[in-house]
């Protein structure tokens, strides 16, 4: 990926009452569904990468499944972020090098959260260790740096004292999701001087509020996947009672061009 890619990438964060809606695909065919439809930028959501291999999601399981998928959709012609949930490693250094390849593929971005499966939170000092890392090995990595806080800790204190630790390890970016208290929102978009991202929520605060608030970037997460995921057993109960029509549902020449677009 050149240089004006991760321009682009990063300008897209930028936009004062416009928020990046930063669609989340969980495989090739999905993502470039999603990049024809007119998205500006692409991400990948963990929970989807590692359930369509059969594996837990937050665990480092799907670490190769990710690398991979990462590596076919830089070939979109939009830029691609993705999820590498606590960061696939050990230590820094794993994580360092993993994020030199995804960025030597073209990736333009990569979310790292502190959330364990365990639901603790990952040391502070060992995350901060980690961004400072992927930042030395990748400087033109997008790095949006996840606090799990609103899911797994007291809220107020601890996600204050994690996002400005991330903030001096060099992120770009602070997602704190779970969160949708709109004047706590305000008030972190105002303190961080960096793009803050939020997760959308379905019957939660919807994206124009959100922009109002001065979010950077709504991410769908694992919805989309999840969406699919059921949309596809309704449509089999349907066909089982002979009611199917499916509407709106792509044709076969259609999908299969998404699986091969781009394709090197």
């Amino acid at each position: 990926m050149n240089q004006d890619r991760y321009d682009a990438f990063r300008a897209l964060h930028h936009r004062p009452g416009a928020p990046l809606v930063l669609p989340n695909a969980w495989d090739h065919a999905s993502a470039a569904a999603l990049a024809e439809a007119g998205f500006a930028a692409i991400g990948t959501t963990s929970l989807g990468v590692a359930s369509t291999a059969g594996k837990p999601d937050a665990t480092g399981a799907a670490r190769e499944e990710t690398l991979h998928l990462g590596r076919r959709l830089a070939r979109l012609p939009v830029p691609v972020t993705v999820d590498i949930e606590g960061g696939f490693g050990a230590g820094p250094q794993e994580v360092a090098a993993l994020a030199a390849a995804l960025v030597r593929a073209g990736v333009a971005g990569v979310n790292i959260e502190d959330g364990r499966p365990d639901g603790t939170l990952a040391p502070l000092g060992l995350q901060r260790e980690l961004i400072g890392a992927v930042k030395e090995a990748a400087p033109t990595l997008f790095v949006n740096a996840r606090t799990d806080t609103y899911w797994l800790a007291d809220r107020a204190g601890e996600t204050a004292r994690r996002l400005s630790a991330y903030r001096e390890a060099g992120a770009d970016g602070l997602f704190v999701p779970g969160l949708q208290d709109g004047p706590v929102i305000a008030a972190l978009a105002a303190e961080y001087g960096l793009p803050l991202n939020i997760l959308y929520a379905p019957g939660g605060l919807p994206v124009a509020r959100l922009a109002e608030l001065g979010v950077a970037r709504v991410s769908t997460g694992s919805l989309l996947f999840r969406a699919a995921v059921r949309h596809a057993v309704d449509v089999a109960r349907a066909v089982a009672r002979g009611e199917a029509d499916a509407p709106g549902v792509p044709a076969y020449a259609t999908a299969d061009a998404w699986s091969a677009a781009y394709r090197k």
